[in-house]
């Protein structure tokens, strides 16, 4: 049976847009005399969820409505969605930052959190007095942080500031330094916010080695904020999608990061508009419509693993004997540039195009790529000089899936399978006689 060792039920938050707390000394009154009565805070019966494309009617808002999950222990989880999805606001309110309006929060152990530069640090303490600061808000005795200290200065890289007052850090000293705090001192639970962000890459590197380290051989639970997703791929093992302050998926980390992306950029046909028509520098070629098209010659966003994938490019020759080649570059999820390629043919006059409509195809053949999420630019250059006349990013997208069976390169095993590409190579066997 799953050891469940943090539970949110029914969390919900609630401001009031601008002002401090809960706004007005009547609005205070007002709530005072329902709960003295018993009766339910008459506030949260109005209030609009938390979509900041849209103006709104009412000052109440509501940045996490009805947030309800279950965290095992050693599970490391990611926390995913757009700005303004709800994520910090959920990490302070698990962190106890700042209460939940309604619901309620169940925890099986220490927690220590990582959210702002700044937070849980006193700017006028050295490094090391602020490591035993923490440490004793965590409930631990002087001789305990004591056997740790050496551990968490050379982790942090401070060792030469460590008596220095650190409102004097950089923020990437700052940072460094209080992950290694929270790190170190053994919570139970270690929540981490996109801070990490600030250190250079191989103080990130660093910091995700050492939380896979805590939750695999320490039995720890993390939960992650990230908008780097090949670092929440490398760490997490589950994954929460926020979306407008709500839950809007929850389960394996490949799944969560598939549907956020998906959401947020993946269509297999788009039509250009006239605002990214008019970004074109080139006066001589207009790209009109781009199809992603599977092997039945229909337009498809979801394709198996062994099919070839047609991108189609139609466009318009708005002058005769211009010398130019087509470019395409493909992404996965991590946003990782998997490929390039030109078209090497078009840049001899017999390849110059009369005025006129065009289709461009440029094919991706099946047992490739790794099952997941992709997207594509497009490119128009010229040579000799080399010049970019425009380059589209994100223009389409598809997803590959790879099903069970003897057909496919995963064939019947159905775990995690690593890897950016999933070529179907040759295996063959010599008798050793």
């Amino acid at each position: 049976m799953k050891d469940i060792i943090l539970k949110a039920e029914n969390i919900s938050k609630q401001y009031r847009l601008g002002v401090v707390g809960t706004g007005s000394l009547m609005h205070d009154l007002n709530r005072w005399w329902h709960q003295i009565r018993g009766k339910e805070d008459p506030y949260l019966k109005i209030g609009e969820t938390n979509d900041r494309s849209t103006k709104g009617e009412s000052d109440y808002v509501w940045a996490l409505q009805d947030i309800n999950f279950e965290i095992g222990r050693g599970e490391v989880i990611g926390i995913i969605g757009k700005n303004g999805a709800g994520k910090s606001t959920l990490l302070k309110i698990l962190s106890r930052v700042t209460a939940p309006t309604t619901g309620s929060i169940k925890f099986g152990g220490r927690v220590a959190s990582l959210l702002e530069v700044g937070t849980g640090f006193n700017g006028e303490m050295t490094g090391r007095e602020n490591i035993y600061l923490n440490g004793a808000i965590l409930g631990m005795t002087k001789k305990e942080i004591t056997s740790k200290l050496d551990e968490i200065i050379e982790f942090s890289g401070c060792q030469r500031y460590i008596d220095t007052p650190v409102k004097r850090y950089s923020s990437g000293m700052y940072v460094r330094l209080a992950f290694a705090v929270a790190a170190f001192l053994e919570p139970e639970i270690l929540i981490i916010d996109e801070v990490l962000a600030v250190g250079d890459a191989e103080f990130q590197k660093k910091a995700i080695g050492k939380m896979q380290d805590i939750s695999k051989t320490g039995g720890r639970t993390v939960l992650f904020v990230s908008h780097n997703m090949a670092a929440v791929k490398s760490l997490c093992t589950r994954g929460i999608l926020l979306e407008n302050g709500k839950v809007k998926y929850e389960g394996s980390i490949d799944h969560i990061i598939e549907r956020y992306l998906e959401d947020e950029k993946t269509t297999a046909h788009r039509i250009l508009s006239d605002e990214i028509i008019k970004n074109h520098n080139a006066d001589f070629i207009k790209l009109i419509e781009v199809k992603v098209i599977n092997t039945s010659n229909a337009i498809s966003i979801n394709h198996g693993i062994a099919d070839d994938i047609n991108i189609e490019f139609t466009y318009d020759i708005l002058k005769e004997n211009e010398l130019f080649t087509h470019g395409f570059n493909l992404f996965n999820i991590e946003n990782i540039h998997i490929l390039s390629s030109h078209d090497k043919r078009s840049l001899t006059l017999s390849e110059a195009l009369p005025i006129g409509r065009y289709k461009k195809s440029v094919i991706i053949p099946g047992n490739l790529l790794a099952e997941g999420s992709y997207t594509c630019s497009f490119a128009i250059m010229r040579y000799n000089p080399f010049f970019v006349e425009f380059h589209e990013m994100n223009i389409v997208g598809f997803n590959i899936i790879d099903e069970f069976g003897d057909k496919t390169v995963r064939g019947n095993y159905f775990g995690h399978f690593p890897g950016i590409i999933r070529p179907e190579l040759t295996w063959k066997i010599k008798s050793n006689e």
